[in-house]
């Protein structure tokens, strides 16, 4: 079964440099065991990193134990759908590539925040 995007079509690859996604197959897929919904592919920028450090979800430190590289400012990468909202609401979401984003996201955020945060690609 193909799983959906937020645009009612296939998912998308998000990023296999650095590959991401709960099930580290580049796509931002979900199952049952998800708990935090990693389905939004953003573009992570400086600001958001900080942000998400503050709040206790460092991404930039590499993790080689668990074969996390940590992020730079520019990589894609699936997001939890909770922590970009609360990002945007703080003023600090990073950009979404809707193709790329999981339909699960909407079930937290409104279509129209994720399509004003939207990239070009």
């Amino acid at each position: 079964m193909t799983a959906t995007n937020v645009l009612g079509g296939a998912l998308d690859l998000c990023s296999v440099e650095p590959l991401t996604g709960w099930t580290r197959d580049g796509c931002c897929n979900t199952d049952a065991a998800d708990n935090g919904r990693h389905v939004v592919c953003a573009e992570v920028t400086a600001e958001f990193l900080a942000f998400s450090a503050a709040q206790g979800n460092d991404l930039s430190t590499p993790r080689p134990e668990y074969g996390f590289p940590g992020l730079v400012p520019g990589d894609r990468w699936c997001l939890c759908a909770a922590r970009w909202e609360e990002a945007r609401v703080a003023g600090f979401a990073p950009e979404v590539v809707l193709a790329a984003t999981h339909a699960k996201a909407l079930e937290t955020i409104a279509l129209g925040h994720l399509q004003a945060y939207s990239t070009a690609s």
